[in-house]
């Protein structure tokens, strides 16, 4: 039904008809409503611009804006990530006490589609550990290769760059890089932390196959870990000019009981000089790994 049909419609209920003034209005409303709902249904889907090979252009600059980096579910805000018992509830560890708010955790929604992880018992109970010693635990701290996914939403940049035979991301935090094969390289030479990607396109989606990882990466700087079984599989969207929804696949026989998802939107960077800067971090944690092998440690 198109709008005039639905106003003619509307104008049959005049004063001389016999439904009173409110069911001519509720009538009125429902067929405006229903003669809408074409206008909605023609609205095309996004169609991302193409690259020279007819592929979806992915290039560009991106970063996630969200809290899953400090943890991937669900989470209330706490005092820091390290904490001990007070006289009230948990208060910061003694080694992050002075950086007050900075040290905070914020709350955040999660991005695990479906809500809590399904951990195996004993993987509960590995993460558990993860979190009362994650001041020497998480790799993160250490200037590790943050690994898959948590390269994506880390609160830093990447950048994207795509040819008709390869797609390279860089990533601002620690120097990190993947190469995305567009032809299948065989199986990973040795595990490591970033892994092997291999990727092909199914319409506008690119999807990555991500396999070949260590077990020294976590996916938050909650305790949420995998296993040298961790496989992956990518999607990357373009939903918008400047948006890519991404979706990513978690399957780790290992750890979990089942495979689960998280999805979150990327956005591209808008400044006129939007760049990735260095922040090759090793450089920042040589004395907290080898200051203890020094003649006089510091203090």
């Amino acid at each position: 039904m198109n709008q005039q049909t639905a106003a003619s419609f509307f104008f049959t209920f005049g004063p001389g008809h016999a439904f009173n003034g409110r069911v001519r209005i509720r009538r009125a409303i429902l067929v405006l409503t229903f003669a809408a709902i074409p206008l909605i249904a023609q609205t095309p889907a996004y169609r991302a611009p193409r690259t020279p090979d007819g592929k979806p252009d992915l290039n560009g600059i991106w970063q996630a804006l969200n809290e899953a980096n400090y943890d991937i579910e669900l989470h209330m805000a706490r005092p820091a990530l390290a904490t001990r018992p007070g006289p009230y509830g948990p208060v910061p560890a003694a080694q992050v006490l002075a950086l007050g708010a900075v040290g905070a955790v914020p709350p955040g929604p999660g991005v695990v589609e479906g809500g809590e992880l399904p951990y195996k018992p004993e993987a509960l109970a590995q993460r558990k550990q993860n979190r009362e010693n994650w001041l020497a635990a998480d790799p993160e701290i250490k200037c590790y290769l943050p690994g898959v996914p948590r390269a994506t939403y880390m609160p830093y940049p990447f950048q994207i760059f795509q040819s008709n035979q390869a797609i390279f991301i860089a990533y601002e935090y620690a120097g990190a890089v993947r190469n995305i094969y567009l032809k299948d390289p065989g199986r990973p030479p040795v595990d490591s932390w970033m892994g092997q990607s291999a990727g092909h396109w199914e319409g506008e989606t690119l999807v990555v196959d991500v396999t070949g990882f260590n077990d020294q990466t976590w996916f938050d700087r909650a305790g949420n870990f995998h296993s040298d079984a961790l496989h992956i599989v990518e999607r990357y969207t373009r939903t918008g000019p400047d948006v890519i929804q991404y979706e990513a696949t978690i399957d780790d026989p290992k750890v979990f009981t089942r495979p689960w998802k998280m999805s979150m939107p990327l956005y591209r960077r808008q400044e006129k000089n939007a760049q990735l800067m260095d922040f090759k971090c090793a450089e920042f944690v040589e004395e907290l790994i080898y200051g203890k092998f020094r003649k006089t440690p510091l203090k």
